[in-house]
């Protein structure tokens, strides 16, 4: 349709419009979950990589990225196609025509937060004097005749013009759209909670009044009937379920198996995390760090012949045992470089003893007796060149590398048995989360930790805190565990480290630097603004600095 006709009879294209912009997140949601996922402490990459993205993982960063730039183009794009429907349909009395505006206000107000989360500094530090990103309403009325785009807003105002038009959303959308992936009222209201909690300071300095927001739009969501979360086995299962038959998903990008075909299994964000029919590149794995929280209230024990999941969260890893099934122990050994490195050594069982044995270029094997952790989990430790470690016996995995693989299936698998993934926005855990959260911010522990144990009885039988273990000394590191374990490769991560003012260690083998440690202090975390959109810019666009 011509943007004539869609003028003289905008009637006839709103629900074009609207599918235009939803379509446009598709290859939004791509990188978004790039820069929230990779910048964090949940994965690891098996090597360096001469693709943009190895930039987020190794905080190198350089305002010359391809996907960046990528990320701030779809980002607009979409905004101007829902500001579009805004000024075209906003005055509409129609109930119809109403929802779709909704839409759009929902989809312009979660792109100013995902775009001022990832190019604008953390909002406790100095939102006001801190750079956002340009606030844009509409397209200018002729591309051809001279226009000037506004300068870059302060954090705050970024952060204002994200809730006015969700707060709108929230006004003018129905309870349920009937589907996930298209917008709702709790969909506003779950990014409303969301966007206050990072409004919320830091644990140590709190602001009370957004904490207080952040809870009761996430009490708005869980209250509302609308969402329940899946029983255990069900949400062992989240990744393969459709959205539309997902009642724990509040917001996704809808992806459909007509657009994966070929190639594009290798190059979605899954394609990175395993090789699914022979389909995907498998380079990027759980980190040790992931696996190890996810072993804390017993071991998940992946052989196939005596499997055990403890913790629910761990039925979406996967690890690739070779087909000898050759009993190994595994642990993490230090090097006098600092360095971290895996190390698989073959065991023998003998008199009530076992014993791992590395071979030597010498033809010859030093041998090592294990001593027993907890005999029943096959959890032991080694005396490995003069230092201890802790490891367990399992079957041997296949490395990439020098890498284990321990594949991530989270965002696979979605129906069929392939890389198509539907990119979680929201759902209904992250409230509990969210509250929880806050009302540790605003000294409810008793609140924070009933909701966190509602969300931990779910993942492990029987997990729940007590009273005694849930302190108001102990709240923060409960609280931010829970939300790792819970929301890892939903691209989270590395903005919820951050905006509580917390260092982000990654002491875990892997390419990254792992003895470097990045404080929410640091220049780098945040993007720079892609250099072509400054170039491109018809007005002043400021790069954000290049050292601290």
């Amino acid at each position: 349709m011509s943007s004539q006709r869609i003028l003289e009879h905008p009637e006839e294209a709103i629900d074009g419009m609207t599918h235009g912009m939803y379509a446009q997140l598709k290859t939004w949601s791509d990188v978004m979950h790039r820069c929230g996922e990779y910048a964090g402490d949940n994965i690891m990459i098996r090597g360096a990589s001469t693709d943009a993205f190895f930039e987020f993982i190794s905080f190198n960063r350089t305002p010359q990225n391809y996907r960046l730039q990528d990320f701030w183009d779809n980002s607009y794009k979409a905004i101007i196609q829902a500001s579009n429907i805004i000024e075209l349909y906003g005055t509409s009395t129609d109930e119809e025509v109403k929802a779709h505006v909704g839409e759009a206000y929902f989809v312009r107000g979660f792109l100013y937060f995902y775009l001022v989360r990832a190019y604008g500094r953390p909002y406790y530090q100095d939102p006001e004097k801190n750079l956002g990103v340009p606030i844009i309403k509409s397209a200018p009325k002729d591309v051809f005749d001279k226009f000037t785009l506004p300068d870059r807003a302060t954090v705050a105002e970024t952060y204002a013009q994200a809730i006015e038009d969700l707060k709108q959303a929230e006004t003018l959308l129905p309870e349920r759209s009937g589907t996930p992936f298209y917008a709702s009222k709790g969909a506003a209201q779950a990014l409303l909670s969301r966007l206050y909690l990072y409004m919320s300071g830091t644990y140590e300095q709190p602001n009370r009044q957004y904490a207080q927001l952040a809870s009761e739009y996430a009490t708005k969501v869980i209250s509302s009937g609308k969402y329940s979360l899946l029983n255990r086995e069900d949400f062992m299962k989240y990744n393969q379920l459709l959205p539309e038959s997902n009642k724990e998903s509040i917001f996704v990008v809808r992806r459909l198996a007509s657009e994966y075909s070929g190639y594009d299994h290798y190059y979605g964000v899954g394609g990175m995390y395993a090789n699914i029919g022979g389909m995907g590149w498998g380079e990027m794995y759980a980190s040790a760090k992931y696996l190890a929280l996810l072993d804390e209230t017993g071991r998940n024990d992946f052989r196939p012949n005596r499997t055990r999941i403890v913790d629910a969260r761990a039925a979406f890893i996967e690890p690739v045992y070779a087909p000898e099934k050759t009993e190994v122990f595994r642990f993490i050994k230090s090097e006098e470089s600092g360095d971290l490195n895996y190390l698989q050594l073959p065991i023998t069982r003998s008199n009530g003893q076992i014993i791992a044995k590395e071979a030597k270029d010498s033809g010859q094997a030093e041998s090592y007796t294990l001593t027993a952790i907890d005999a029943n989990q096959e959890i032991y430790s080694i005396t490995y060149k003069g230092k201890t470690y802790r490891g367990v016996i399992d079957l041997y995995i296949k490395l990439n590398r020098a890498y284990p693989m321990f594949y991530i299936t989270k965002c696979s698998r979605e129906g069929e048995n392939s890389h198509l993934h539907s990119p979680v926005i929201s759902r209904l855990d992250e409230m509990y989360l969210n509250r929880a959260e806050a009302n540790v911010k605003l000294g409810n522990i008793a609140s924070a930790m009933a909701d966190v144990n509602t969300i931990r009885e779910r993942a492990i039988v029987g997990g729940s805190y007590t009273s005694a273990q849930f302190t108001a000394a102990t709240a923060k590191t409960l609280v931010d565990k829970e939300r790792q374990l819970e929301l890892a490769f939903e691209a989270e991560r590395s903005y919820d480290v951050f905006r509580n003012g917390d260092t982000l260690t990654r002491r875990f083998p892997g390419p990254h630097q792992p003895m470097v440690d990045i404080p929410a202090t640091d220049y780098r975390v945040i993007y720079f603004i892609p250099q072509s959109a400054i170039n491109a810019y018809k007005g002043n666009l400021e790069q954000n600095p290049s050292s601290n």
